[in-house]
């Protein structure tokens, strides 16, 4: 789908398709336009996806098509090429993740997409960038299950797995936008996040959101964050590429400044080779996750709604956060004391901001479209006063405000 533009012209609303830069196709003429003109681009959901990308500095993408995420492919490969980027399909998702960590490895913003079957595909790789810190970005766009179930129907399934697919102990981030925009604003962020703190970021939202196309103003459109990854400058024969650092991460080497490190997925010492001394892995592994921890007001991040006097907490992300944001919005204006709680980074998990609200809380509702993840999590954190209900769909379709607010007037009985 090409970028458009709503804009006056002439005093009438036009609906321009964006060309390149400041250009865009109206009829049968070129028009240009300043960037200080309130333009809108309207934009699918996996387009905005590559266009946050393309805009926070990616510079690689290598991926394989697959539904309900080919878009974000198909848009990168046509993007990328316009940026001095390079766009590769690979033969499958293994490969394509093994290049998305190369040319991280390389020094490029680099990043993938994919959905269901091909995120499992990807787990043995997402374990070895976690494990040997190397930045990068994967999109899952999620489908119904198990195995290549419904490719073309939303699902919520993909919840756990982003979080504990790949074995062992390990951090991960996982962002979970609810609109166009946010996807956008999410992609972009993700980058910033992998760059700084030297770990994969997932970017996971369902197919309904994929295909949406919602309006982005332009100021989000052309916005160009570029984090700058920690690079190493102390010197090549002392240099340690994984020693300990006052913020846990350490930097890393540039290629081409002369120094010679060791990469593995093997757990290392402070050197990069492997150890089984159970000190060193223990300090190893400590300071791993410890840059999630002492980082974690900048990576947390969720949306409240009426949360401060809620009886009843609504608990959920996504395409069923919309839905729930609009169940909670009537059920107040028909006396119902809700609220919703929406995480937007779901892993690390906002675990006290939660608990402050639910502490409140009579009772919490946990709307998904799953057989029930978020749950798990819920009754982790609640106390055994808290009720829980649960909205579960596993049949292709998104979950409805109808539904949610159904619940919420027989909880409130």
């Amino acid at each position: 789908m090409t970028a458009q533009a709503a804009v006056f012209v002439n005093g009438y609303v036009r609906t321009l398709r964006l060309i390149s830069g400041n250009q865009y196709f109206n009829n049968d003429q070129t028009v240009n336009i300043s960037r200080k003109m309130n333009l809108h681009y309207n934009l699918q959901g996996n387009h905005a996806c590559a266009m946050g990308a393309i805009a926070a500095g990616c510079r690689f993408f290598a991926g394989y098509p697959i539904t309900p995420s080919s878009e974000i492919a198909e848009r990168m490969s046509l993007e990328l090429p316009k940026h001095e980027g390079v766009f590769i399909q690979m033969e499958d998702e293994i490969a394509s993740m093994g290049a998305v960590i190369g040319a991280s490895m390389g020094g490029v913003k680099s990043m993938t997409a994919t959905s269901g079957p091909g995120f499992s595909l990807k787990q043995e790789n997402i374990g070895y960038a976690t494990g040997a810190e190397i930045p990068c970005v994967i999109a899952n766009v999620m489908r119904g299950g198990p195995s290549t179930g419904m490719p073309t129907r939303p699902a919520q399934s993909d919840l756990m797995q982003a979080r504990w697919g790949s074995h062992g102990g390990h951090p991960l981030i996982v962002l979970t936008p609810e609109s166009v925009k946010e996807i956008f604003d999410e992609t972009v962020r993700a980058f910033h996040l992998s760059e700084k703190f030297r770990t994969p970021v997932i970017v996971l939202y369902d197919e309904v959101l994929g295909h949406l196309v919602e309006t982005l103003p332009s100021a989000d459109a052309d916005k160009n964050e570029t984090p700058a990854r920690k690079w190493a400058k102390e010197s090549t024969e002392t240099f340690l590429p994984y020693a300990a650092t006052e913020d846990f991460v350490p930097p890393m080497p540039r290629p081409g400044d002369g120094y010679r490190t060791h990469t593995t997925g093997l757990t290392h010492a402070e050197d990069g080779f492997p150890t089984q001394d159970p000190e060193t892995v223990e300090k190893a592994m400590d300071r791993l996750l410890k840059k999630f921890e002492y980082n974690q007001s900048e990576i947390e991040s969720y949306e409240t709604l009426h949360c401060d006097d809620a009886e009843i907490l609504v608990m959920t992300v996504g395409i069923s956060a919309r839905a729930a944001k609009h169940a909670v919005k009537t059920a107040r204006q028909q006396g119902i004391k809700a609220g919703l709680f929406r995480p937007i980074t779901l892993w690390p998990f906002p675990e006290k901001a939660f608990q402050k609200y639910a502490a409140k809380a009579k009772t919490v509702v946990v709307p998904e479209m799953n057989t029930g993840q978020l749950r798990l999590e819920v009754e982790r954190l609640c106390t055994k006063k808290t009720t829980i209900k649960s909205i579960n769909r596993i049949d292709g379709e998104a979950i409805t405000p109808e539904e949610i607010l159904k619940l919420l007037h027989v909880v409130n009985k």
